[in-house]
């Protein structure tokens, strides 16, 4: 009996580990990858594992995204415990930019027909010049360039930080195809020259392991193939694999709205005008309450997304000069000097070409038109309240009534606003008479009494 249970074990280690039926968890990564999306793929991974699921489908269709939000997806792709498949589905999608890298970090990966990957350039915040070849131009020691030394490699144009950030960019995608046994040269060819494949095209260069019309179909393409699972040897046994699909929970939704740049901005505005109000208009608090609570989500959003500071610091700087300009009118000057810093900081605040995380121009000119109204409302008041003839001293008292509360020497003594004045009148004055001012001449009031 030893001797069967023995041999059983050999068979077993010899034939790797199977993950077989149980249920493929299907999450879907739409739109660009950041923060939300992140933080809801690697939940859905861990959740998978600890409800035994037998695999996890990362069903894609993103532009591209946030370099952080990818590398967290990826390293949870690398350290999950169970096989992850990656699939650009349903037809017509894409894995571009931060998808391609995803892709090759999956055990499998997988396209649907019709569908693109590739165009891997990394994209700084204020954009990268143009790639060698891309402006027209050969780059430098390109060895196809008139006059270039035989056998010389070509560089890539731009500055130092763009080769920095091209070639980690380089050495990270080769790293994932060489751990999965992909084609590493196309790799580098989709970050350096931005290529791209079809479908078709990606398996046959090796890029991708299969194409597959739907999930069902790449369950049955799947099933026996072999993937290393962390030190394991892993063999897909997906039949009669049940498939369980995963949606966005209120958290990750969550993320979604105040991460949306957009909305970020406009809590922005709403939380350092909340508090302008509040601190200079003390009341019962809403001001600083809805001020305060958006601006903490909104540094919360932003300190997540490709912001920079230099343009916050304008867009704040415009901000100030706008609050100085209504509590210390300096007829325009402040004001418009803060409108302009405002625009062009806000324009700045998130200048990348990475999809879906840059400020709608015309949210911007908006909240720049509602400033700089607010701004013409406080000058036209000062104006109008300068026009005006002021308007003080003993005259002002004309039409006020008030009590007789003394009688000094045949003078009466008349209380107004809390003040003494002496009191004349044709008619005789007693302690307790109302009395209406109806002249004033010199420190004396004319009065007459009320009935």
């Amino acid at each position: 009996m030893a001797r069967v249970v023995t041999l059983l074990v050999v068979l077993w280690l010899a034939c790797g580990a199977t993950a077989g039926g149980g249920e493929f968890w299907v999450v879907d990564l739409k739109g660009p990858v950041g923060p939300a999306s992140a933080d809801h793929i690697i939940r859905s991974i861990d959740a998978a594992d600890q409800a035994g699921a037998a695999g996890v489908i990362l069903r894609m269709d993103t532009p591209g995204g946030l370099d952080q939000a990818m590398r967290h997806i990826i390293h949870a792709m690398l350290e999950s415990p169970l096989p992850v498949i990656g699939y650009v589905a349903p037809q017509g999608s894409r894995a571009a930019s931060a998808g391609t890298y995803i892709l090759y970090a999956s055990h499998v990966a997988a396209m649907a027909p019709a569908t693109n990957l590739g165009a891997a350039t990394p994209v700084r915040i204020g954009g990268l010049p143009p790639l060698p070849g891309q402006d027209g131009k050969p780059p430098p020691d390109d060895p196809s360039a008139p006059g270039a030394d035989e056998g010389a490699e070509p560089r890539l144009g731009g500055d130092a930080m763009d080769h920095k950030a091209i070639n980690d960019a380089r050495a990270y995608i080769r790293g994932l195809a060489e751990l999965r046994g992909r084609n590493a040269e196309w790799a580098e060819r989709a970050v350096t020259e931005a290529a791209t494949l079809t479908a078709s095209g990606a398996l046959e260069k090796g890029v991708i392991d299969l194409v597959a019309e739907d999930v069902d179909d790449l369950l049955a393409r799947v099933s026996g193939r072999k993937v290393r699972v962390g030190q394991e040897e892993v063999t897909l046994d997906t039949s009669g694999a049940r498939v369980r699909m995963v949606e966005a929970d209120w958290r990750t939704r969550f993320l979604e709205v105040i991460t949306n740049p957009n909305v970020a901005y406009v809590l922005l505005m709403v939380g350092i005008y909340g508090l302008f109000l509040e601190f200079s208009n003390p009341g019962i608090g809403i001001g600083g309450v809805v001020g305060g609570i958006s601006l903490l989500v909104a540094l919360y959003a932003l300190q997540m997304l490709p912001i920079s500071y230099s343009a916050l610091g304008l867009l704040l700087l415009g901000l100030g000069l706008m609050i100085a300009e209504a509590l210390s009118p300096s007829f325009g000057v402040l004001g418009v000097g803060g409108v302009i810093a405002f625009v062009v900081g806000s324009i700045m605040l998130m200048d990348t070409e990475v999809p879906g995380f840059r400020i709608a121009l015309p949210l911007i000119l908006s909240l720049a038109a509602v400033s700089a109204g607010l701004l013409i409302l406080v000058l036209a008041l000062l104006v109008k309240s300068r026009r005006q003839t002021a308007v003080s001293g003993i005259g002002t008292l004309v039409g006020e009534r008030g009590d007789i509360v003394d009688i000094r020497h045949g003078n009466a003594m008349v209380r107004i606003h809390g003040e003494l004045w002496r009191a004349r009148s044709t008619s005789p004055l007693a302690l307790g008479d109302r009395v209406r001012v109806t002249a004033a001449e010199g420190l004396d009031l004319e009065v007459t009494k009320e009935h």
